[in-house]
């Protein structure tokens, strides 16, 4: 299965896992019906062999499965990297199922039978997460990628003024001349994207790094 990232045009999909080929057809025809895109399958390994579509999604899933369970799924989905949002179903819900569901990221836990509109709800909410989800990676990628076009020792002026240092002394900790670290200082702000040290302190915050 693969992840990449998500076309704007493209609409949300709906991958769902049940061995019941009832359960799988209706589903299809409820999302299909709001214009959603579905994939539906018949166990966790098919799934984990298809390729999904590229935009926001999330996964419906049956907590009685044949050979890997939904919830067991559900861990070896989050071990792999995989961060769609899960949507659980199941006639044999229980408190400690839905707990142990809920904690690994479930968004929700529906018990058959449900409405359909109780699961149209919890889609909606999935799709949503998953979408500001890649919406916050893009923006990481950005900011990561705009930090790497730094060299070292713009790296390293960028750590100090972030960390409230003025130019004069910054000269002075790294061993240059006050018009040098001026120079370095400019280009930071301009590689980086930024016009006044606020924001430039706010993606170092984001970046997690003091810029050095």
């Amino acid at each position: 299965m693969k992840a990449g990232s998500t076309p704007a045009e493209l609409p949300p999909f709906v991958a769902i896992v049940d061995d019941d080929p009832g359960v799988r057809d209706a589903l299809d025809s409820l999302f299909r019906s709001v214009g959603m895109t579905t994939r539906a399958f018949g166990s966790a390994a098919e799934m984990l062999q298809a390729e999904l579509p590229q935009s926001s999604g999330c996964l419906i899933l049956d907590v009685r499965l044949p050979g890997l369970s939904g919830l067991d799924f559900q861990v070896q989905l989050a071990r792999h990297g995989i961060d769609l949002p899960v949507v659980f179903m199941t006639g044999h819900g229980d408190i400690p199922m839905t707990v142990r569901a809920m904690k690994a990221g479930a968004v929700d836990f529906l018990s058959k039978p449900f409405r359909d509109q109780d699961m149209l709800d919890a889609v909606t909410s999935a799709i949503e997460r998953d979408r500001l989800r890649r919406v916050e990676r893009a923006a990481a990628d950005g900011l990561r990628v705009e930090y790497e076009t730094l060299t070292q020792r713009e790296r390293e002026v960028m750590g100090h003024v972030v960390a409230g240092m003025m130019n004069k002394q910054v000269a002075g900790v790294i061993g240059l001349s006050e018009i040098t670290v001026k120079i370095h200082r400019g280009n930071v702000m301009r590689k980086m994207g930024v016009r006044t040290l606020a924001d430039l302190v706010r993606k170092a915050e984001a970046l997690g790094t003091s810029g050095r």
